[in-house]
């Protein structure tokens, strides 16, 4: 068993930590997958995305004292079948995150900090975020809280078509080894969502989420 971390966050939600150490077949062995999701899992070629596939359901068989279902809607926002609560999930090469809280939307993102995060900048960040980056070594890790807050974000509205760089403001921070954000979301009416967001770094990887 891999559980590498879980806790109790803000306003009932709890985090959860997988550290991706077993084998593919070890995996299936620990993780119990329901038939129907074995098979979609099974049909996925790429060996790497199988096994954070079955991590994942490992995760949830830890976390949840009955077995719970996991399905995703349409546009790919994922939901427990035979659970009320809500909850967000998250993968790398090295581990899967969730989120979970009774009745309130969540989003949660994590990436690993050896990536490289310029192409951020171009693709996700407003003039006035690019404004805001450092030019030392920092710069890769601010971007990398850039990114996994704005899909912390993306996860937690469950939108098609977001533009990262218009509908997602992050206010400027300073990188930590953990701290707090505030962005917003701005509707395609114009109308604005604002939300807290926290973030915590643990063995080169950058974790980011919100509740609410």
């Amino acid at each position: 068993m891999a559980l590498y971390f879980r806790k109790r966050v803000q306003k009932k939600a709890e985090i959860a930590v997988w550290k991706i150490e077993e084998t593919e077949e070890e995996l299936l062995k620990i993780c119990s997958v329901p038939d129907d999701e074995l098979e979609e899992i099974m049909f996925i070629q790429n060996e790497q995305r199988r096994k954070e596939k079955l991590a994942v359901r490992a995760l949830l068989n830890e976390v949840f004292e009955d077995k719970v279902y996991l399905e995703h809607h349409d546009n790919g926002k994922p939901f427990l079948e035979n659970n009320p609560c809500e909850i967000s999930i998250t993968h790398t090469q090295k581990y899967v995150a969730i989120i979970t809280h009774p009745d309130e939307y969540v989003g949660i993102d994590i990436e690993s900090l050896s990536r490289d995060f310029s192409a951020v900048e171009k693709k996700a960040l407003s003039d006035e975020e690019i404004e805001d980056l450092t030019d030392d070594e920092k710069r890769n890790k601010q971007l990398a809280i850039y990114w996994c807050a704005k899909e912390a974000i993306y996860k937690r509205m469950s939108q098609s078509r977001v533009d990262f760089a218009e509908q997602i403001e992050v206010e400027k921070f300073t990188p930590r080894g953990e701290g707090e954000l505030e962005a917003t979301f701005i509707h395609k009416d114009g109308y604005e969502d604002e939300f807290e967001l926290e973030y915590m770094t643990f063995d080169g990887h950058i974790l980011v989420w919100l509740v609410g």
